[in-house]
């Protein structure tokens, strides 16, 4: 049976000098026999004792940021899986793990994982390599930072801009049916439609 499975683990997000306790959601999306996990934050423990054995086909970084990609490396070595994350994100990989490697993810790539198709969706603002994942069989998408519950991912540091997240969401996410789920990279689970209908506010907030 295929299902959603949330680890969530806790650490720090450090860009631009500053450093931000967080708690973050880590996606587990297949079935009994094969998954694909979302983000490798802060502890590789947790996750590959959720994954309890099971093959898995990826390890996704949704984005570039410290704390979606903590124990990446490591983890993807455990776990026997390729990395992936968009490679507009390389300056923020480079950070976290210079010399490491990764596989490149491009706008539209498809992965199978338990039956359930996830699709690429290249959504830049949060940062230049932002990637939601649509699973149309599970009407969900795991969004990574670039939409919570009450709008966009912030846009208030280096490699981020607000306009082009109000496009990412509009003209990608705003293009899911309304009821998808919308499965974050911090905090609670939401809906397509249910934040959609602020977008105009959003736009007069201005950030």
């Amino acid at each position: 049976m295929s299902s959603i499975q949330r680890v969530v683990t806790h650490g720090t997000f450090e860009l631009d000098g500053g450093s931000w306790d967080v708690g973050n959601n880590i996606w587990i999306v297949g079935d009994e026999s094969n998954v694909v996990v979302f983000d490798a934050a802060h502890t590789a423990a947790p996750i590959i004792e959720a994954v309890a054995g099971r093959n898995v086909v990826a390890v996704i970084c949704t984005h570039g940021h410290n704390d979606h990609i903590t124990v990446a490396p490591g983890l993807g070595a455990a776990l026997d899986a390729p990395v992936l994350l968009h490679p507009a994100d390389d300056m923020l990989w480079q950070m976290t793990h210079p010399g490491n490697d990764f596989r490149a993810v491009i706008d539209g790539q498809t992965l199978q994982a338990g039956g359930i198709e996830l699709i690429g969706l290249h959504t830049p603002g949060h940062s230049p390599g932002s990637v939601c994942w649509f699973a149309p069989e599970l009407g969900a998408v795991i969004s990574g930072d670039t939409l919570f519950q009450g709008g966009p991912g912030a846009t208030g540091r280096s490699f981020s801009d607000f306009p082009t997240i109000l496009d990412s969401i509009k003209n990608r996410l705003g293009t899911l049916p309304a009821d998808t789920a919308v499965y974050t990279g911090h905090g609670d689970t939401t809906v397509i439609g249910d934040e959609l209908v602020h977008y105009d506010e959003w736009v007069s907030r201005g950030h």
